[in-house]
């Protein structure tokens, strides 16, 4: 089984006990889909709370439809934007959801509840008396410490050093324990280490969720954000024949799990695996070093079902660094608005993070390399939004000077407009076996997976199936969960 519900029920009826205690109830797969199932009780109570505010009910606000407001916002429609073609330079529609209006301002809070929560309803983690340890590139440690701080768990917040000063700033008043591993958002391996560290020093003290390996991220990006990018095209009545591409960067491998929700639904539909350039793992073999926060390289994430990929899409660095000056600075939004951009699109700028500009580049670099013409249309995600990042702004004016509306035409030109089809590879069957392949030295030499289940990860047509099988079984039990915490 790929995610462990084994149950152990005395620690099960502690964490239902300390559940009640402080008044916490969980929110079921079905609820994050669809929050109109919410009871009415909860959403009155959600007036008077704060999108970030550390409250336990903001756990049934982990999904793709809040409303746009700091406090009291109810669920309406699916978050997400159609990016002009001013800015795109394409044909193609692109259209991208936006993780901003998650609670602490990053989708990847639905990743880590997946995973702590059916840990809770099984007694496979013990609330009272174990610490979460979050591994991350960035967001993931985040919206873990978030969840742990919401369900009155302590944890353990594991990111590089290079990360944003914004991460670390926040993540003060929510993690129980911060620490720093050496190196930008490319040092994966350094994690990981820092993991085996704390497993031989704290032993059973602790319980690791590895976002690269849990199936539980996999599993929530698979149901509700891909059920989200669903009703977004249901809801504006675009034809099965016209959905092209899905674009997102490899990180963990979670995201790109509602790719496969989507090719289940639309079987012609591209999905698209971005990275760096700069650590060119899937294009080449690659290392290095990079400036896209949170997507992680260096490795393929035991979750990425590498199968199902069709493109890698290299993006460089510089081109995501110099939009994010273009999409946040004064002169560049005056730039943008003879361009024909609107109030209301240069606003929504501020919904693009670093690694959201990586996708969107690569949806640019998808959408030119299949030569998509009016009718097609490419999705991809906004993982955060600008807020996490403004200390870069102040950064890379120091390293490159003033950002002016010369410079900013030349981002626009060069960035954009220009993204080409260079370093973009379309996979046959052995470059994915390829990419596949590359898991053996992380996971089977370094981390004690089996060589058995890797070849299963390639040969079992039933392996990633499996995985959405197991949702109403998780939904059943925390069902059961939350009748127990009502006594």
């Amino acid at each position: 089984m790929l995610i462990n519900l084994e149950m152990h029920e005395d620690i099960r009826k502690k964490n239902a006990a300390r559940c009640r205690e402080k008044g916490i109830k969980l929110p079921t797969f079905k609820e994050m889909i669809n929050p109109e199932l919410i009871e009415r009780g909860v959403k009155e109570k959600l007036k008077d709370v704060g999108l970030w505010d550390v409250n336990p009910l903001n756990l049934y606000r982990i999904n793709w439809h809040n409303e746009r407001k700091e406090k009291g916002g109810e669920f309406g429609k699916v978050n997400y934007i159609e990016i002009p073609r001013e800015i795109t330079g394409t044909k193609a529609r692109i259209f991208a959801l936006a993780g901003k209006f998650f609670p602490c301002g990053v989708h990847k809070v639905g990743a880590t509840y997946a995973c702590l929560a059916p840990a809770l309803v099984t007694g496979n983690f013990d609330a009272v008396r174990q610490e979460a340890v979050w591994p991350s590139t960035g967001n993931y440690c985040r919206g873990g410490a978030y969840n742990s701080a919401l369900l009155g768990c302590k944890s353990i917040a594991i990111l590089p050093e290079d990360m944003s000063q914004e991460r670390f700033n926040w993540l003060k008043t929510v993690a129980g324990e911060i620490i720093a591993t050496p190196g930008c958002e490319s040092n994966v391996k350094e994690i990981f280490d820092k993991c085996h560290e704390l497993n031989a020093e704290r032993g059973n003290s602790i319980v690791i969720f590895n976002q690269f390996e849990q199936f539980e991220n996999y599993l929530w990006h698979y149901e509700v954000t891909g059920a989200a990018i669903i009703e977004v095209l249901k809801e504006l009545g675009i034809r099965d024949d016209q959905i092209k591409g899905y674009v997102s960067s490899t990180g963990s491998g979670g995201t790109l799990a509602a790719g496969d929700h989507l090719k289940d639904v639309y079987p012609n539909i591209k999905i698209g695996a971005g990275e760096a350039l700069q650590c060119p793992t899937l294009l080449r073999n690659g290392f290095g070093a990079h400036r896209i926060e949170g997507i992680g390289d260096k490795h393929v994430p035991w979750i990425h079902n590498v199968r199902n990929t069709d493109m890698v899409l290299s993006i460089d660095d510089q081109d995501c660094m110099d939009t994010f000056r273009l999409f946040n600075e004064k002169d560049g939004h005056e730039y943008l608005k003879k361009q024909g951009l609107s109030e209301k699109q240069i606003d929504d700028l501020s919904l693009f993070g670093i690694s959201g500009i990586g996708n969107l580049l690569g949806a640019i670099k998808m959408a030119k390399y299949y030569e998509m013409d009016e009718d097609d249309v490419v999705f991809t995600i906004l993982t955060d939004s600008s807020s996490m990042y403004t200390s870069r702004l102040a950064e890379l004016t120091e390293q490159q000077g003033a950002f002016s509306e010369m410079e900013a035409a030349k981002v626009h030109s060069a960035a954009l407009m220009h993204q080409g089809i260079d370093n973009a590879l379309e996979l046959g069957y052995y470059d994915r076996l390829r990419i596949h392949n590359l898991k053996y030295y992380t996971w089977v030499e370094q981390q004690g997976k089996t060589y058995e289940e890797l070849n299963r990860q390639w040969y079992d047509k039933t392996y990633w199936k499996s995985i959405p099988k197991m949702t109403a079984q998780i939904d059943e039990l925390i069902e059961s969960f939350n009748k127990e915490i009502d006594g």
